[in-house]
């Protein structure tokens, strides 16, 4: 499955609000870049100790998540960034129904440093960032992204 279209004027406009928070001037780089000037942006609010806006926040996470099902394409296990967003990504056996046996949950924070290779998935797990549930719940072969 193809990652999905973001759309760049929502993009721009997340990232906005979030350099406006961080009391930044607004972007001005290249369209290509508004994804990665987004999560760029998302982290320093944590690093500040600040709470991301919302849109900023989810636009970053669901971009990392669209990599990463990109990067490792399947239906084998679910990665849940409550409440932003969730992909099925790695190859294997594919569930039909119900909740999937290979489930791995975490909030946006945890989604965006592994996915940058800030954290470590054995650092995550070993500190209860991440709940992993299934024998295919292991993320660590395809992160950083």
């Amino acid at each position: 499955m193809p990652p999905r279209k973001l759309d760049p004027e929502k993009l721009r406009a997340a990232l906005d609000g979030q350099l406006v928070a961080l009391d930044s001037p607004p972007y001005d780089g290249p369209a290509s870049a508004l994804p990665d000037a987004l999560v760029a942006a998302v982290l320093a609010a944590y690093d500040r100790g600040l709470r991301p806006e919302r849109d900023a926040a989810r636009l970053a996470v669901r971009y990392l998540l669209d990599k990463l099902a990109a990067a490792a394409p399947g239906r084998t296990v679910e990665v849940r960034v409550p409440p932003y967003a969730a992909v099925q990504a790695i190859e294997g056996p594919r569930h039909t129904r119900g909740t999937p046996p290979n489930v791995v949950e975490m909030d946006g924070r945890t989604w965006l440093e592994l996915a940058l290779g800030r954290l470590t998935w054995d650092e995550a797990v070993a500190k209860g960032a991440v709940s992993a549930s299934g024998s295919r719940a292991d993320l660590s072969p395809y992160l950083p992204l």
